[in-house]
């Protein structure tokens, strides 16, 4: 199993649970979902870099650079328990591959030959990172 559910976290004695361990170990996985949150935020402010033009429209660019900011703070936190590496790897590459997708699917960006490939190359450089993460736990 991977090392976050598997992470025990240590509890006092009089704390000290079956119980409260399960509990404690289900929450371990709470890295990655800020990971998640970062990477959302992230695809929602690159996709309204477009209509902030340039930073001229006062609305689209506060929203912009206020989910930029929960993105980053949620890949700080994040990066509490994962290693750098890896969650700026994921962060990075799948933001990448999917603004691809967003920007082929929703705004009439072309799909060529050389984009699929070079996101299939981003996808397995965060597959190969996080298995030699994973390995080195």
């Amino acid at each position: 199993m991977q090392r976050w559910v598997t992470r025990e976290i240590s509890l006092s004695s009089r704390e000290a649970s079956p119980k409260n361990s399960t509990v404690l170990r289900k929450w371990a996985c709470v890295p990655y979902l800020f990971l998640t949150l970062a990477i959302g935020a992230e695809l929602l402010a690159t996709s309204l870099l477009k209509n902030t033009d340039g930073f001229t429209k006062l609305l689209p660019t506060l929203l912009c650079l206020g989910l930029y900011g929960v993105s980053f703070f949620g890949l700080a936190q994040a990066v509490r328990d994962i290693p750098v590496g890896v969650a700026y790897a994921m962060w990075s590459g799948l933001g990448t591959a999917a603004i691809v997708a967003i920007g082929a699917i929703f705004l009439g960006e072309p799909l060529t030959v050389t984009k699929v490939v070079g996101v299939g190359l981003i996808i397995g450089g965060v597959v190969l990172l996080n298995l030699g993460g994973a390995a080195s736990h």
